[in-house]
Protein backbone atom coordinates (compact mmCIF):
# COMPACT_ATOMS: atom_id res chain seq x y z
CA UNK A 1 0.00 0.00 0.00
CA UNK A 2 1.24 3.59 -1.10
CA UNK A 3 1.96 4.99 2.13
CA UNK A 4 4.67 6.01 4.73
CA UNK A 5 4.82 7.22 8.54
CA UNK A 6 7.34 9.93 8.69
CA UNK A 7 8.72 10.80 11.95
CA UNK A 8 10.23 15.22 11.87
CA UNK A 9 12.90 16.07 13.74
CA UNK A 10 12.02 18.34 16.60
CA UNK A 11 14.09 20.84 18.30
CA UNK A 12 13.16 21.81 21.88
CA UNK A 13 14.33 23.74 24.33
CA UNK A 14 13.26 25.69 27.56
CA UNK A 15 11.08 27.96 25.30
CA UNK A 16 9.02 24.87 23.35
CA UNK A 17 9.52 22.86 20.39
CA UNK A 18 9.74 23.61 16.93
CA UNK A 19 9.43 21.05 13.20
CA UNK A 20 10.43 22.54 10.28
CA UNK A 21 9.80 20.98 6.91
CA UNK A 22 11.17 21.40 3.05
CA UNK A 23 9.49 20.26 0.02
CA UNK A 24 11.79 17.26 -1.00
CA UNK A 25 13.06 16.54 2.03
CA UNK A 26 10.83 15.87 5.22
CA UNK A 27 7.83 16.39 3.02
CA UNK A 28 8.32 13.47 -0.56
CA UNK A 29 7.05 16.12 -2.91
CA UNK A 30 6.65 19.79 -3.60
CA UNK A 31 3.87 21.63 -1.72
CA UNK A 32 1.55 23.50 -3.65
CA UNK A 33 -1.54 23.41 -1.43
CA UNK A 34 -1.71 23.68 2.48
CA UNK A 35 -5.05 23.16 4.27
CA UNK A 36 -6.21 22.54 7.63
CA UNK A 37 -9.28 20.73 9.47
CA UNK A 38 -10.74 21.91 12.52
CA UNK A 39 -14.21 22.08 14.46
CA UNK A 40 -14.98 18.19 13.78
CA UNK A 41 -17.29 16.05 15.24
CA UNK A 42 -16.49 12.58 16.63
CA UNK A 43 -19.08 10.94 14.61
CA UNK A 44 -18.82 12.89 11.32
CA UNK A 45 -16.24 11.08 9.68
CA UNK A 46 -14.53 13.01 6.82
CA UNK A 47 -12.61 12.10 3.60
CA UNK A 48 -13.81 9.19 1.87
CA UNK A 49 -12.51 10.12 -1.12
CA UNK A 50 -9.32 8.84 -3.29
CA UNK A 51 -6.92 11.20 -5.71
CA UNK A 52 -5.92 9.80 -9.06
CA UNK A 53 -2.59 11.26 -8.90
CA UNK A 54 -2.68 13.92 -5.63
CA UNK A 55 -0.19 12.73 -2.70
CA UNK A 56 -0.40 14.43 0.61
CA UNK A 57 1.00 14.42 4.09
CA UNK A 58 -1.22 14.82 6.84
CA UNK A 59 -0.06 16.19 10.36
CA UNK A 60 -2.18 15.96 13.38
CA UNK A 61 -1.28 19.23 15.19
CA UNK A 62 -3.37 19.10 18.22
CA UNK A 63 -6.03 15.89 19.35
CA UNK A 64 -6.37 12.89 17.76
CA UNK A 65 -7.71 11.01 14.33
CA UNK A 66 -8.28 7.49 13.16
CA UNK A 67 -7.91 7.00 9.39
CA UNK A 68 -8.32 4.08 7.66
CA UNK A 69 -6.46 3.84 4.37
CA UNK A 70 -7.52 0.93 1.48
CA UNK A 71 -5.84 0.29 -1.51
CA UNK A 72 -8.80 -1.99 -3.18
CA UNK A 73 -6.89 -5.12 -1.88
CA UNK A 74 -6.09 -4.35 1.90
CA UNK A 75 -6.94 -1.87 4.75
CA UNK A 76 -5.08 -0.27 7.33
CA UNK A 77 -6.06 1.94 9.95
CA UNK A 78 -3.54 4.53 11.76
CA UNK A 79 -4.16 6.51 14.70
CA UNK A 80 -2.64 9.94 14.43
CA UNK A 81 -1.97 11.90 17.74
CA UNK A 82 1.32 13.29 17.57
CA UNK A 83 2.25 16.47 15.58
CA UNK A 84 5.92 15.06 15.10
CA UNK A 85 4.38 12.19 13.16
CA UNK A 86 3.26 12.83 9.63
CA UNK A 87 1.17 10.29 7.45
CA UNK A 88 2.75 10.52 3.73
CA UNK A 89 -0.66 8.80 1.62
CA UNK A 90 0.04 8.16 -2.56
CA UNK A 91 -1.84 8.27 -5.09
CA UNK A 92 -4.79 5.77 -5.83
CA UNK A 93 -5.76 5.59 -1.87
CA UNK A 94 -9.33 5.77 -0.08
CA UNK A 95 -8.92 7.64 2.85
CA UNK A 96 -12.03 8.17 5.56
CA UNK A 97 -10.60 9.78 8.30
CA UNK A 98 -12.73 9.29 11.61
CA UNK A 99 -13.44 9.59 15.43
CA UNK A 100 -11.83 13.01 15.64
CA UNK A 101 -10.98 13.83 19.18
CA UNK A 102 -12.25 17.56 20.98
CA UNK A 103 -10.79 20.35 19.46
CA UNK A 104 -8.54 18.42 17.13
CA UNK A 105 -6.56 20.09 14.17
CA UNK A 106 -5.44 18.42 11.17
CA UNK A 107 -3.00 19.97 8.94
CA UNK A 108 -3.02 18.59 5.14
CA UNK A 109 0.02 18.77 2.62
CA UNK A 110 -0.96 18.63 -0.79
CA UNK A 111 0.66 17.72 -4.16
CA UNK A 112 -0.69 19.78 -6.34
CA UNK A 113 -3.89 22.44 -6.67
CA UNK A 114 -7.15 21.52 -6.06
CA UNK A 115 -8.97 20.03 -8.94
CA UNK A 116 -12.14 18.21 -8.72
CA UNK A 117 -11.60 16.20 -11.69
CA UNK A 118 -8.56 14.87 -9.31
CA UNK A 119 -11.51 13.22 -6.87
CA UNK A 120 -12.58 9.60 -6.76
CA UNK A 121 -15.49 10.21 -5.07
CA UNK A 122 -17.33 6.90 -5.70
CA UNK A 123 -16.38 3.85 -3.91
CA UNK A 124 -17.39 0.94 -6.09
CA UNK A 125 -15.59 3.16 -9.23
CA UNK A 126 -12.39 3.55 -6.43
CA UNK A 127 -12.52 -0.70 -6.26
CA UNK A 128 -12.71 -1.14 -10.15
CA UNK A 129 -10.03 0.95 -10.99
CA UNK A 130 -8.07 -0.08 -8.26
CA UNK A 131 -8.47 -3.54 -9.41
CA UNK A 132 -7.88 -3.01 -13.47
Amino acid sequence: MNYKILNFNVKSDSRGSLIALENLKEIPFEVKRIYYIYDTKPDFPRGAHAHKELEQVLIMMDGSCELVLNDGKDIKNIILNRPDVGLFIGKNIWREMKNFSYGAKLLVLASDFYNEKEYIRDYNEFLRMANE
